[in-house]
């Protein structure tokens, strides 16, 4: 019967005419070789060669027919093809009635050696049970079931839902009302500041100042940004010292006098202190005595002013003829830590100390200190370039100075002298004559000119006595 079914299908693949039908035959051909050479043994020898026969009779006779023919028709060919899978189908149902039959016999438990069932066996699924075969389902692995992923579920697009609103939270109104109240303490830090600096009035000092004084503004601008710094808090954490350095002549009395008279009109007589060396202990042997009265003077002012929360003004004038031991008594009270009193308080000294370096400095950078430059800008470089020499100077004479904020006063030129005798002609009641003060400009000694600048050797400390002599 196989050798019959196999040269039926060589007479088949021999016809070129259709290659999509050879092909076809030649792929069932492979298939059917390796099935049929594994799964038709001994067993099933008779079962084969009984339902073969039947099932081939009719396409026997196609097959003479189509030998008869010298040309096969598409038709042979399709009913061959039809009988080839019907072959197919027959062999797989007797497959699975040799595995029902496998089975039965397990179920049964037969014994081995025994005559197997030939006859074939209807397989229905009533008597195929898990429990019938218990040795089948143990034996044959059992295949995981895949989990299905949940789909994700978007909503509509055509929908208008919309976004779940956060519940309000109550610490949203605890943080506006704390950003209302630091407003509220800044802003009222800032106006006590004010009302502090207003206090003082340093605003009619800077017009006082930018009248009075001549050839000096930008010592003076420096003085009044130490005092608005100083003033507009009245906590602080040391004093404030300055000093103020310049050659004979050129204000620095005149400026203390200023000083007094506009912070005894706005703290009072009583928290102003103008103490004159010379004056007040001309004798070097009552030097211990009068540092011991100083520091009880200081000490009563300043817990007066404490009490009225006020800062003190103490100016001393000629600073250069002080003793020792006023000036160790005063740099105790000045760089030691004391009570809060003693913090809240002002210090001027005035001294004609360094101003042999002011002098020489003045007269050999003159030629490069151009008329356009401003007053702030000429002294701020007189600053920048003799600091470091007077506070090197002025700490070898006494430790004091090192906690002291220095200001030089340069020398004063012919034009300033002529404006210091016409506000002292006017003040004495005399017509300000041009041709007057010239003349009397003209007196004064002055050093040699060097870039077109005349320095007066004396600056304005005669003027007062010619004056008079008018």
């Amino acid at each position: 019967m196989y050798t019959r079914y196999r040269h039926q299908k060589e007479l088949e693949m021999s016809d070129r005419d259709s290659t999509s039908a050879s092909q076809t035959e030649g792929e069932f051909e492979e298939e059917m070789d390796g099935e049929m050479d594994g799964e038709m043994d001994g067993e099933m020898d008779g079962e084969m060669d009984g339902e073969m026969d039947g099932e081939l009779e009719g396409d026997g006779e196609i097959d003479e027919k189509q030998r008869d023919s010298p040309v096969p028709s598409l038709s042979s060919f399709s009913s061959s093809l039809r009988a080839v899978i019907r072959i197919k189908q027959k062999y797989k149902a007797m497959k699975m009635r040799r595995q029902e039959m496998v089975l039965g016999l397990a179920g049964a438990g037969v014994v081995a050696g025994a005559p197997a069932r030939t006859s074939p066996k209807i397989f229905t699924f009533d008597a195929l049970t898990p429990s019938a075969f218990p040795t089948l389902t143990s034996s044959v692995p059992q295949r995981k079931k895949k989990r299905r992923r949940r789909r994700v579920l978007f909503p509509n697009r055509g929908g208008c839902r919309a976004p779940p609103k956060p519940a309000p939270s109550r610490a949203k109104y605890c943080l506006y009302l704390l950003f209302a109240i630091v407003f509220i303490q800044v802003y009222n830090a800032i106006e006590n500041l004010d009302d502090h600096v207003l206090r003082y009035d340093l605003e009619g000092l800077e017009k006082t100042l930018r009248r009075e004084v001549f050839g000096q503004q930008g010592a003076v601008e420096g003085l009044l940004s130490h005092l608005k710094d100083y003033l507009s808090t009245y906590v602080h954490n040391k004093p404030l010292v300055v000093s103020l350095h310049g050659p004979s002549g050129v204000g620095k009395s005149h400026l203390g006098r200023l000083l007094a008279g506009h912070f005894r009109s706005v703290v009072g007589d009583t928290l102003v202190l103008q103490y004159y060396v010379l004056h007040h202990c001309p004798q070097e042997a009552d030097a211990p005595q009068c540092a011991r009265n100083l520091s009880t003077l200081i000490s009563e002012m300043v817990e007066r002013a404490e009490e009225e929360e006020k800062i003190p003004l103490f100016i001393f004038d000629e600073a250069e003829h002080m003793h020792n031991e006023i000036l160790d008594e005063l740099w105790e009270l000045v760089a030691s830590k004391q009570s809060n009193e003693y913090l809240n308080a002002i210090y001027l000294f005035l001294s004609n100390l360094g101003h042999a370096h002011i002098t020489k400095h003045m007269l050999h950078n003159s030629s490069s200190i151009s008329m356009s430059m401003s007053a702030t800008i000429r002294h701020s470089n007189l600053v920048k370039e003799l600091t470091p020499v007077l506070r090197n100077t002025l700490e070898k004479l006494h430790q004091l100075w090192t906690e002291a904020d220095i200001l030089p006063l340069g020398l004063l030129e012919k034009g300033h002298v002529m404006e210091c005798f016409l506000d002292e002609m006017t003040r004495e009641g005399f017509y300000p004559d041009h041709t007057s003060i010239e003349r009397l400009a003209g007196e004064i000694e002055y050093h040699p000119a060097v870039g077109g600048h005349q320095y007066s050797l004396t600056g304005c400390k005669q003027v007062v006595a010619k004056v008079n002599l008018l």
